[in-house]
This record gives C-alpha cells, sequence and structure tokens, in this order.
C-alpha cells in the first residue's frame, strides 16, 4: 500500500507546472486530518522550495483563530482549526472564509 505522503510526491511537479504559468495555488488542510496531515503537507511544500513572502499567521473568524497561513512565491498554504479532511463538512463557515479570500486574491484575515 502506498503511503499517503507519496501521494503528494506525486502532485508536486503539476503543483510547479501551474506555479510556474502564474496560477494562484492554494493548498488547505484540516488540523485534525487523520489522512493527509499540516505536517505532511507542509513537507511536501517544502520539496518545492519556493521562498515565503508572508511568514505563519493566525486568521481570524468570528472572533476566533481559524487557522494559520503562510504566503510563498505563487503558492499559499492555509490549515484550517478543528476541520478534518473534508473541510467544509467540518468547519462550513471557516471553509468559506478560506474560498472567499482565495476568490478575492487575498490570505485570509478577519472574517
Amino acid at each position: 500500500m502506498q503511503n499517503r505522503f507519496n501521494g503528494h510526491l506525486a502532485m508536486l511537479p503539476v503543483i510547479q507546472d501551474l506555479m510556474a504559468s502564474g496560477i494562484r495555488v492554494w493548498i488547505y488542510s484540516g488540523d485534525t486530518d487523520g489522512s493527509v496531515s499540516v505536517t505532511t503537507s507542509r513537507y511536501a511544500i517544502n520539496k518545492l522550495q519556493t521562498s515565503v513572502k508572508t511568514q505563519w499567521y493566525p486568521w481570524m473568524y468570528q472572533g476566533e483563530v481559524g487557522g494559520y497561513v503562510v504566503g510563498y512565491e505563487n503558492l499559499t498554504f492555509v490549515t484550517v482549526r478543528g476541520a478534518g479532511h473534508f473541510v467544509p463538512s467540518y468547519q462550513p463557515g471557516r471553509a468559506l472564509a478560506v474560498f472567499t479570500s482565495f476568490l478575492e486574491g487575498k490570505l485570509p484575515t478577519n472574517h
């Protein structure tokens, strides 16, 4: 059986191509996801060797920490607090805040 990290590595060339083409790439992860952990996602992103533009910071949703975000060159990684693998089913409001930020082309801040 293939481990979950190998699946991330298989996607890296696709992600690199998207980043190189100028398409905004966002990767998000629920912080309680037992299938694809935040640590696994971060490890895979580190393999891309892209520079950090915006250091990790908490983003807010309804007066609470909604998760954390880090902005890289041509890539954004967002965590969603209290969400498992299917983020919108665990945290629909926080998921909508992340998707709204993506559509607006802004890092999540205070929704």
